[in-house]
C-alpha cells in the first residue's frame, strides 16, 4: 500500500490481480470469468505476466502450454463446455509466440467463444528497439505483429500506459461477458509496462460480477412470430449453438412436445434434442440426413434458434427450395437474426422459445406433416445401424464402424469431440447425441489440431466426465504437442487416432473436382512424382505413446471395442490407435456444398465436374 486506498502493483500483477476478482451470473448462478491461464513463456511475458501468475499464484491458476495456438484451442474447449459462462486467459511471448494465437482467435471468434489474449509487446517508450523479434514498420511506429490479431478480436487495445488498463480491462470483460458480443479479446501488453509500478485503486481489485441478461422477445415481434407460425403448415426448426449456449435445450424439447414441429441441427446445435425425441431429424445441410433435408426442401417456415446460417447448413443456398418459403430467426444477435430477411426475435434463446410455447397453447402442426417426418426418421435409422454395423468382428473397421463401436462404449455425459477431415459429416449423419454437451464439433472454423487440446480445456471444466478426441492421421499431425501438458496435468483424455493414410475429406473432394485427389494422399512418391501406392513407414501410435500417452492398438473390430472400453476406465491419457480400411463407407451427402470448379481445362475430369457444378448452382436462390 502505498496510500490510501490503492496498492502499488505493477501493471501485470495488478491485472492477473483483476483477473481473480471477475465474475459472470445467470440464472443466479455466479461462475468465475477467467477460471486460468495458459501461458508460454519468453522475454515478451516472462518478467511481467510470468512474474505476476507466480506472485497470485494462489488466486490464477497456471496451465503449461506447448504450442500457443493449442493453448486458445484448450480455452475455446472449456468456454464451450461451460456455456460461455467461464473463459480462460492465455499469455505469450511477442513475435511467433504471439502471432501464432492468430487462428486460435479467429475460431474463438467465428464460433462465439470467449478467450481472453494476452500476448507481449514490444516496448511502449521505444527505448530498446529494434527488439529481438520486433516487426519495423518505416512509416507506422505503432505497429506490432500483434496488429494482426485486430481483425480476429471483438475488442483490442495495447495498454501503452498503466493507468490505461484501468478503462480497457473493464471494457474486455463486457465483451467477455455479453453473449452478442463475446469471442476473442487482446490485450496486447508492452514488455516495459508490464513491469511497470502503479499506484492502483483499491477499487479495481473488488469482486465485480458481470451478469449474462436473457432479454425477452419484443412484444411486436413475438406477435408477429406468432402468428406466422401458426399459418405454417410445415414449419422446421434449425437449432444452432446458441440452444447450447442458452441452455435452452429444455424450452425447445417442450416447444417441440406442445407443437409438433420437427427440429434439424446445425453441427454446433446436434445434440439440442436427444437423438431419440420423435422430432429430432439429425443434422441439416450438406452433411445432413436424408429425412431432414428432404423436408428443409419443403418447408415453407424455417425457424432458426441460435444459428449462423454457415453455407454447410443452407447448402449454399440450394437447400430451402419452397416457393413460398419465409425464415424466422429467433438470435441474440441482431445480426445473425436478420439474415436470409427473415422476421426477427431478438432476444435469449430461452427466453424467446419459452415465449413462443406460452404464445402457442393449442396450436399442433398437421398429423399428417408428424407422420411423414417419423417415417423419414425411421428410415433413416435403418441406415445408421447398418452403417454402424460389423458382420465380421475380426475384420478391420471402416471409418463409420469405428463410429458405431464408440457409440457403444460411451456414456450419456461422455463428449465427444471433433472439427475437421472426414469425420465431422459422418458424425453429424450418424450420431446418436444422448445429453446437450456430448457433440463437440468445432465446425465454424473446422481447425485442424484443434481436438486434442480443446479436449484438455473440456476435461479441466468437466473432471471426471468421459472426454473423447477423435481425430485423423492428417488431423493428429497438425497438433499434437498438448498430448504432453495431458501427461503433466494428468488429464485423462481419450484419443481416437484414426489412421487413413491421408486427407481424406479433402481427397474425396479434389476427386469431385476434377483435381485427382493431387496432393491429399501419404505415400511414397516414385521419381517421376507419381506415387508407389506404398504408405509411408509412419507409426502415429508410438509418437503418441512416446508423449507420454498409453496407447492401445486395434487392428480388428473387436480388438477395437476392447480397447474403447479400457480407455472409457483409464485414469490417465490414453490414446485408441485404429487403422481403417482403405475404402471409405460414408453415406453419400444429402446436399450440395459449393466449391467452385475451374470453367477450362484441358482434363476431362474437370469439364465433367463443371457440368455438375453448373448444374447444381443453377438452384441457388437468394432469399429476399
Amino acid at each position: 500500500m502505498s496510500a490510501t486506498g490503492t496498492r502499488r502493483l505493477t501493471t501485470a500483477q495488478a491485472l492477473v490481480r483483476f483477473l481473480a476478482a471477475q465474475y459472470t451470473e445467470r440464472d443466479g448462478v455466479r461462475h468465475r470469468l477467467i477460471a486460468g491461464t495458459w501461458g508460454i513463456f519468453g522475454h515478451g511475458n516472462v518478467a511481467g505476466v510470468g512474474q505476476a501468475l507466480v506472485e497470485y499464484g494462489g488466486v490464477m491458476p497456471f496451465h503449461q502450454g506447448r504450442n500457443e495456438q493449442a493453448m486458445v484451442h484448450a480455452a475455446v474447449g472449456y468456454a464451450r463446455q461451460l456455456n460461455r459462462l467461464s473463459a480462460q486467459a492465455v499469455t505469450t511471448s511477442i513475435g511467433p509466440g504471439a502471432t501464432n494465437l492468430v487462428t486460435g482467435a479467429a475460431l474463438a471468434t467465428v464460433n462465439r467463444l470467449p478467450v481472453l489474449l494476452l500476448p507481449g509487446d514490444y516496448f511502449a517508450s521505444h527505448a530498446a528497439g529494434p527488439l529481438l523479434q520486433q516487426l519495423e514498420h518505416p512509416v507506422e511506429a505503432d505497429v506490432s505483429v500483434n496488429d494482426a490479431l485486430r481483425p480476429v478480436s471483438r475488442y483490442f487495445d495495447r495498454i501503452n500506459r498503466p493507468e490505461a488498463l484501468l478503462a480497457s480491462a473493464l471494457r474486455a470483460m463486457r465483451v467477455l461477458a455479453d453473449p452478442a458480443e463475446t469471442g476473442a479479446v487482446t490485450l496486447a501488453l508492452p514488455q516495459d509496462v508490464q513491469a511497470e509500478a502503479f499506484d492502483w485503486p483499491e477499487e479495481f481489485f473488488a469482486d465485480r460480477v458481470w451478469r449474462v441478461r436473457r432479454p425477452a422477445p419484443d412484444p411486436e415481434e413475438l406477435t408477429e412470430a406468432v402468428r406466422a407460425l401458426r399459418a405454417a403448415r410445415r414449419p422446421l426448426i434449425v437449432a444452432g449453438g446458441g440452444v447450447h449456449h442458452s441452455e435452452a435445450e429444455t424450452a425447445l424439447t417442450a416447444l417441440v412436445d406442445a407443437t409438433g414441429i420437427p427440429v434439424a441441427s446445425t453441427q454446433a446445435g446436434k445434440g439440442a434434442l436427444r437423438h431419440d425425441h420423435p422430432a429430432d431429424l439429425g443434422g441439416i445441410g450438406h452433411t445432413g440426413t436424408a429425412v431432414a433435408d428432404d423436408l428443409a426442401r419443403t418447408a415453407d417456415l424455417v425457424i432458426g434458434v441460435g444459428t449462423r446460417y454457415s453455407d454447410f447448413t443452407t447448402a449454399s443456398g440450394t437447400l430451402f427450395q419452397d416457393p413460398g418459403v419465409r425464415f424466422l430467426n429467433l438470435n441474440i444477435t441482431a445480426f445473425d437474426a436478420h439474415k436470409l430477411a427473415a422476421r426477427t426475435l431478438v432476444c435469449d434463446a430461452r427466453a424467446g422459445l419459452t415465449a413462443l410455447a406460452e404464445a402457442l397453447t393449442g396450436h399442433r402442426v398437421p398429423s399428417s406433416y408428424e407422420d411423414e417426418y417419423r417415417a423419414g426418421r425411421s428410415r433413416w435409422e435403418e441406415k445408421v445401424r447398418a452403417a454402424f454395423r460389423a458382420d465380421d468382428d475380426s475384420a478391420v473397421p471402416t471409418q463409420t464402424q469405428v463410429l458405431g463401436a464408440l457409440d457403444a462404449v460411451v456414456g450419456d455425459e461422455d463428449v465427444v469431440i471433433n472439427a475437421a477431415g472426414s469425420l465431422p459429416g459422418d458424425l453429424h449423419k450418424l450420431w446418436r447425441s444422448r445429453s446437450p454437451r456430448q457433440y463437440h464439433l468445432e465446425y465454424g472454423y473446422s481447425c485442424m489440431g484443434y481436438e486434442i487440446p480443446a479436449a484438455l480445456g473440456v476435461q479441466q471444466a468437466a473432471p471426471g466426465t468421459a472426454v473423447w478426441a477423435l481425430v485423423g492421421d492428417g488431423t493428429y499431425l497438425m497438433n499434437p504437442t498438448e498430448i504432453v501438458t495431458a501427461v503433466q496435468e494428468n488429464l485423462p483424455v481419450k484419443l481416437v487416432l484414426v489412421q487413413n493414410h491421408g486427407y481424406a475429406s479433402i481427397g474425396g473432394l479434389s476427386e469431385s473436382v476434377g483435381a485427382e485427389r493431387f496432393g491429399t494422399d501419404y505415400r511414397h512418391r516414385a521419381a517421376d512424382g507419381t506415387f508407389t501406392g506404398a504408405p509411408l513407414p509412419v507409426d502415429l501410435a508410438a509418437n503418441a505413446a512416446s508423449l507420454g500417452m498409453d496407447v492401445l492398438r486395434a487392428k480388428t473390430v473387436r480388438e477395437l471395442r476392447e480397447a474403447l472400453s479400457t480407455a472409457r476406465a483409464a485414469t490417465r491419457p490414453t490414446c485408441v490407435h485404429v487403422e481403417t480400411e482403405a475404402a471409405r463407407d460414408a453415406l453419400p451427402a444429402e446436399a450440395w456444398w459449393d466449391v467452385p470448379v475451374a470453367e477450362v481445362s484441358a482434363r476431362e475430369p474437370v469439364n465433367d465436374a463443371r457440368a455438375r457444378y453448373e448444374q447444381a448452382v443453377a438452384d441457388r436462390r437468394h432469399h429476399l
